[in-house]
């Protein structure tokens, strides 16, 4: 059934399921896998969001903070979503899609990420293993000042100085996070665990949890809007990509040390989440093509809906 949010038009899955794009197989995949944009050799970067275009549904390895100081706006992640005003700050986990689904127009937005090796070395393992609690945050207007000023002056041209100031901006953001428990227990270890071992089997995830399977799948999905074996499978995709373009094991290997049980799983799961092969991902410019894919602001989002 068709949905308005704000009077713009959202599609619906049936609708979604009719979108072509040159590349994929016969439908346009529901999230696609791009990369947080880091320049050059960066390792982590800030970005001023531009009205006139946004990203499709993605996901990356990457975690990402979005800060709003001025005007709304509404976001898309799994089959939620979340209204934003300014103050708030959300995070993004990595493999979790999200998407810009409404703005108002004076909507002022800093987009905010680093490679998972930067942010464990700028917060440490152990508060690390903690970045998965919260996806929204409303700021004191003291701290969003703070925040605001370090994203909105002119970045430095030494890369050096660019991580220094996003290093600063993640820990004054992560120790805001951190102060507030907005997910449910189950959902943050569940999340912690799938990070450092998506191969683990949703009994495993839940002992992991410390609950029973179905209590550890519902507190999850009503946490990120998707399901624990969608979650999974994006995080084995992000993984066996990650392999596969290192060069250093061929697909089969790659499939393997990322958690899928066979080739053939894992060509199933690539196939039907970025619409084409792997081999046709890694052989054409469809990687490239999917990666930097952008729409105008106007036209219908990717929507996400969960099977349970």
């Amino acid at each position: 059934m068709e949905r308005k949010q704000r009077g713009r038009r959202l599609t619906s899955r049936a609708e979604l399921g009719r979108q072509t794009a040159p590349g994929y197989n016969s439908v346009m995949p529901e999230a696609l896998y791009q990369p947080f944009p880091l320049p050059g050799r960066a390792r982590g970067h800030v970005w001023h969001h531009v009205p006139a275009t946004r990203r499709p549904r993605h996901f990356h390895r990457e975690p990402e903070l979005n800060l709003v100081t001025r005007g709304s706006a509404v976001f898309g992640m799994g089959d939620r979503n979340i209204p934003v005003v300014p103050g708030d700050l959300l995070w993004w986990a990595p493999g979790q899609d999200h998407v810009l689904l409404d703005a108002s127009v004076d909507l002022n937005l800093f987009v905010i990420g680093l490679t998972p090796e930067l942010s464990e070395r700028i917060l440490g393992t152990e508060r690390t293993s903690r970045v998965t609690e919260t996806t929204r945050v409303r700021v004191a207007p003291d701290a969003l000042a703070r925040l605001g000023e370090l994203c909105s002056g002119v970045l430095p041209r030494d890369p050096m100085a660019v991580e220094r100031l996003v290093g600063d901006f993640w820990r004054q953001a992560h120790a805001l996070r951190t102060t507030i428990a907005e997910k449910h227990t189950f959902t943050i270890r569940a999340l912690a665990s799938l990070q450092q071992r998506p191969e683990l089997r949703r009994s495993e995830i839940a002992r992991a949890a410390r609950g029973y399977p179905t209590e550890v799948s519902r507190h999850f999905h009503k946490d990120t809007g998707l399901t624990l074996t969608e979650y999974r499978k994006r995080l084995r995709l992000l993984r066996f990509i990650e392999l596969a373009r290192s060069g250093d094991r061929n697909l089969l290997s790659a499939a393997l040390d990322s958690g899928f049980g066979s080739y053939s799983q894992c060509h199933r799961v690539f196939s039907d989440t970025l619409g084409c092969s792997p081999r046709r991902y890694f052989q054409s410019d469809v990687c490239t093509r999917m990666e930097q894919s952008f729409q105008p602001f106007g036209h219908p989002a990717l929507t996400h809906s969960s099977d349970g």
